[in-house]
């Protein structure tokens, strides 16, 4: 990931104002990208991944989605009383109102000086969960989901994708077992918007530096179909 550094910034939405932190390219403009968090907050893991998309010449923007049960939430996956605080939040957290945030993130950066006017989507764990729905509910020109949760769950939204959608899924995932990839290949391979990749052996958050799953050659083959994706699309 790039040294790039970003600041915490400001985002008003439908039902008040919450924290993002945003990373801009070192040539001051591009195409945006929202990041929509894990279940850990706006942390440091998050943050590298807009640094990375800023160096990689995207306005990156991270919005904080836990900031209606507690704002500022920058837990770590190390401990496992953070564990149980993100279980908490996850339990906690609702994703229709999480949706109405990331849609007044994009919109956001839409407005953004640095931004282009395109604006994509990229999320993990319970981000790859609300890339599935940016894709469905928002005007995001383009989205990326990594090892989602509960995307069977809402496959009778699939109808509404109208934009491209890219999706990685771990074929070892803990918490998304074979019968529901199985859901998810079943209702979405045969839509031309929509592409699926399979990590043979891997589990959850495979992409997750520092992660007790990370796996580099699984990270940097699905964080390079990412960034075809995005370039190709935004």
């Amino acid at each position: 990931m790039s040294r790039t550094s970003g600041q915490d910034i400001t985002i008003q939405g439908p039902d008040g104002a919450f924290s993002g932190y945003l990373a801009t390219p070192a040539n001051g403009a591009g195409p945006g990208i929202v990041v929509a968090q894990e279940i850990f907050g706006v942390n440091q893991v998050m943050r590298e991944v807009a640094n990375w998309l800023a160096a990689e010449g995207f306005v990156a923007l991270v919005p904080d989605l836990f900031w209606r049960i507690e704002p500022g939430i920058q837990i770590t996956d190390q401990t496992e009383e953070e564990w149980k605080k993100a279980f908490e939040l996850f339990g906690k957290f609702d994703p229709d109102k999480g949706m109405e945030d990331i849609q007044a993130a994009i919109s956001h950066l839409r407005r953004h000086e640095a931004c282009t006017g395109k604006v994509g989507a990229v999320g993990y764990c319970l981000g790859g969960f609300l890339a599935y729905l940016v894709a469905t509910r928002t005007d995001s020109d383009a989205s990326v989901g990594y090892y989602g949760v509960r995307i069977p769950e809402r496959l009778d939204e699939a109808a509404k994708i109208a934009k491209p959608l890219m999706l990685h899924i771990a074929t070892k995932d803990e918490f998304v077992p074979p019968e529901a990839q199985a859901q998810m290949h079943g209702a979405l391979d045969g839509n031309d918007l929509v592409t699926l990749y399979d990590y043979e052996g891997n589990d959850h958050a495979f992409a997750r530096v520092g992660g007790a799953h990370y796996d580099a050659a699984a990270a940097n083959l699905a964080n390079g179909r990412t960034l075809a994706f995005f370039k190709e699309n935004l």
